[in-house]
């Protein structure tokens, strides 16, 4: 899968805006690491970005993309989750989330 890597970090591509998520919505991971998408979403063209994405994923619930998408940036190698309260997105690494033992 392609991905954007800078340094040692990859993008992410979540909507942190309540209402409808992203990634969340659908489960498409190509859609968190999108080359293309990860672009136009650093360019800030709102328009360009709906385009893309209702031509790349037609089948896929997109209103997401409408709230606004942002680029995280993840370290090469983590282990990371989307978490959504409400739409909301935002990235949990796997080291940082306290599990409780019954």
């Amino acid at each position: 899968m392609d991905r954007v890597v800078r340094g040692k970090n990859v993008a992410v591509v979540i909507s942190p805006e309540y209402g409808a998520g992203w990634y969340s919505w659908s489960n498409d991971i190509t859609m968190l690491f999108d080359p293309g998408l990860v672009g136009l979403v650093e360019e800030g063209d709102e328009g360009k970005i709906h385009t893309y994405v209702s031509l790349k994923w037609a089948g896929e619930y997109l209103e997401g993309s409408e709230r606004g998408l942002e680029v995280w940036w993840v370290p090469l190698g983590k282990k990371f989750r989307i978490h959504d309260y409400d739409g909301a997105e935002t990235i949990e690494m796997m080291d940082q989330i306290d599990w409780i033992t019954a």
